[in-house]
């Protein structure tokens, strides 16, 4: 990375619809640096940093299964531009995402094609601790009043540009979406 765009973690972040429209939303633990949560705020999309090389739409493949289990997906569709946000102030210890100023992100939406049960946040994929403590589905529009206020321009971005997949009955082929806001 060079310029500005050094400053933003590249990142990509995932709208999971069911048969219904609705979008699989998932309530983090705690803070990780400074993604903080803020109480009221603690709910947000599947999200995660991109490997060096690695393909958006795999890396986007990867962080589903490793944040919720989930492996029966298929792409309905992406931004056509990443979208950014900024940390919020952060006073705490150092931190492996410091060295960025926030995230720059590539946002996904796929239609879950599986059941509920096959939903699994104990992160037993990754080794790692759990990120989530527990999911629901909700309506698209909804999505930036349940968030952190330093991510709700992005998901309003994704809520403008993903509202026909919430629609159960448009079918829809793979779409390259303008990112709106």
């Amino acid at each position: 990375m060079c310029g500005a765009d050094a400053a933003y973690r590249s990142n990509v972040g995932i709208a999971l619809f069911n048969g219904q429209g609705r979008v699989l939303i998932a309530r983090r633990i705690g803070d990780d640096g400074p993604e903080v949560i803020y109480p009221g705020f603690e709910w947000q999309m599947p999200q995660g940093g991109t490997d060096p090389g690695e393909d958006l739409e795999t890396a986007a493949r990867r962080e589903l299964f490793e944040e919720t289990g989930v492996t029966s997906a298929q792409v309905l569709g992406r931004l056509d531009q990443p979208v950014t946000y900024d940390w919020p102030p952060y006073h705490g210890p150092p931190h492996r995402l410091g060295r960025w100023r926030g995230q720059s992100q590539v946002w996904f939406a796929f239609r879950f094609t599986g059941c509920d049960s096959e939903i699994d946040l104990a992160a037993l994929q990754t080794g790692e601790a759990a990120e989530f403590d527990a999911w629901r589905w909700e309506q698209l529009s909804m999505l930036p009043g349940v968030v952190v206020p330093y991510k709700r321009e992005v998901y309003s971005a994704v809520v403008a540009g993903f509202a026909p997949f919430a629609d159960p009955s448009v079918p829809r082929d793979r779409e390259v979406l303008p990112a709106s806001g």
